[in-house]
């Protein structure tokens, strides 16, 4: 499994390990004072539906592409230290973990803005898409709350 010192940006099929990615940030400066952590994971319930398993595709190179953007808007824009973003692809159990943002500042308070914008921007601007199964079928989900 790769860790966040090869790489900052990734999107894989493989779980990860939330406190080896923090770990990992912590090492980049000794001037970190806050960390802040987004988890996704995935849940049993949608508009109503039970969901009985996730799918995650994506558009190769693009979305890593669009990560990369992200994470460095955030560290320029919010003058954070450094950022450690991850998206897991494939079919995905209710539960699992789907994506990773780990934010790194000087201050808890860059961090948290930082963390929260670059989420919020991965689900707008990142190809990545999600297909619900439930008990009606599939269904690909537009836009998420």
């Amino acid at each position: 499994m790769s860790t966040a010192l090869e790489s900052k940006i990734r999107i894989q099929r493989e779980d990860f390990v939330v406190t080896d990615e923090i770990e990992a940030i912590k090492k980049v400066s000794r001037n970190i004072g806050g960390i802040v952590t987004f988890l996704g994971t995935g849940r049993e319930l949608s508009k109503g539906e039970n969901i009985t398993q996730l799918n995650f595709e994506h558009y190769p190179k693009m979305a890593e592409k669009k990560l990369e953007e992200i994470r460095e808007k955030a560290i320029q824009d919010y003058k954070i230290i450094d950022m450690i973003i991850i998206h897991r692809i494939g079919e995905i159990d209710i539960g699992e973990n789907i994506v990773l943002i780990v934010a790194a500042g000087e201050h808890r308070k860059e961090a948290f803005v930082a963390c929260e914008w670059a989420i919020a921007e991965l689900k707008r601007i990142t190809p990545i898409w999600k297909r619900e199964t439930t008990s009606n079928g599939e269904v690909w989900v537009q836009a998420t709350p």
